[in-house]
């Protein structure tokens, strides 16, 4: 990814950077809520446990464990492109590089989004389209002819990349669904508010999907932000793999036939033992 940093006289980090960093947070932010709507923010709970997020944040865990644990990490593992190594490209989006903040930032936008994207698309289109995001990116750039690479050793290494492109993917899928379904309580047949209530949501839902790709390219081409570029990728494939199994996926399982282990009672089994521990 292109990030564009500049500095004064003083090395302080100018509004470039600070703009760069809100309109990033920002386009997570849309897709953070996109992903809610999605599968249904009052559905959380009673879900099951996304394990394709909890290992792929694992795996990002263990990536900053072994920075900690040993200095030549990143040198061995990032993606630096004056390096050669076919794995660096998948190595170097399991390190972080942004110190302790983004660090932090990362992992937790990774887990959730990717939490949101096991709960909607299922554990082996997840980890598919995750991998996509590590491996389409620089192919689909060398089409567009964006074959230069970033000489700061800040894009060598992030998960963020990935997690965009993943988060994109829900999008699309919101755009098309309209939301997840939402279900009277009452019995028989909605009545004509209830139905103007769902059309609303759809549509309140489609703008919030579609301000993914807009807020994603008007980044790119305002300040080059790799992460709105990778989003629209992320929302094109994700359009796409909508279309091929929207047949075969199965959202709404969890509330067919609750699961055994929810998150509900995963924390609350963890938050008993740390209150019997305190």
């Amino acid at each position: 990814m292109i990030i564009k940093i500049t500095h004064d006289s003083r090395g302080v980090v100018t509004m470039d950077i600070l703009l760069f960093n809100v309109t990033t947070a920002a386009l997570m932010v849309l897709m953070f809520n996109g992903g809610l709507a999605l599968v249904g923010r009052s559905t959380l709970g009673g879900r099951r446990i996304p394990w394709a997020a909890v290992g792929l944040t694992g795996i990002a865990l263990a990536g900053v464990a072994l920075q900690l644990c040993w200095s030549g990490a990143m040198g061995a593992l990032d993606a630096d492109p004056a390096k050669s190594g076919w794995w660096r490209v998948v190595t170097s989006v399991f390190l972080q590089n942004g110190g302790f903040g983004g660090a932090a930032w990362n992992i937790a936008t990774l887990a959730a989004v990717a939490a949101f994207a096991d709960w909607f698309w299922g554990a082996p289109l997840t980890l598919g389209l995750f991998a996509a995001g590590i491996l389409l990116p620089e192919q689909i750039d060398k089409l567009w002819g964006q074959t230069s690479h970033s000489t700061d050793p800040r894009n060598f290494a992030g998960s963020s990349g990935a997690t965009y492109f993943l988060g994109a993917t829900l999008a699309a899928a919101l755009l098309l669904r309209g939301g997840a379904d939402q279900r009277s309580d009452r019995t028989g047949a909605p009545g004509t508010e209830d139905a103007d209530a769902r059309a609303k949501a759809v549509r309140t839902n489609r703008l919030l999907a579609l301000g993914v790709p807009v807020l994603g390219l008007a980044m790119w081409f305002a300040q080059e932000n790799g992460h709105g570029l990778v989003s629209a990728y992320g929302f094109a494939l994700g359009a796409l793999a909508w279309a091929a199994f929207r047949t075969v996926l199965r959202p709404d399982r969890d509330l067919r036939q609750p699961p055994r282990t929810t998150v509900s009672s995963l924390t609350g089994l963890v938050g008993r033992r740390a209150r019997s521990a305190g």
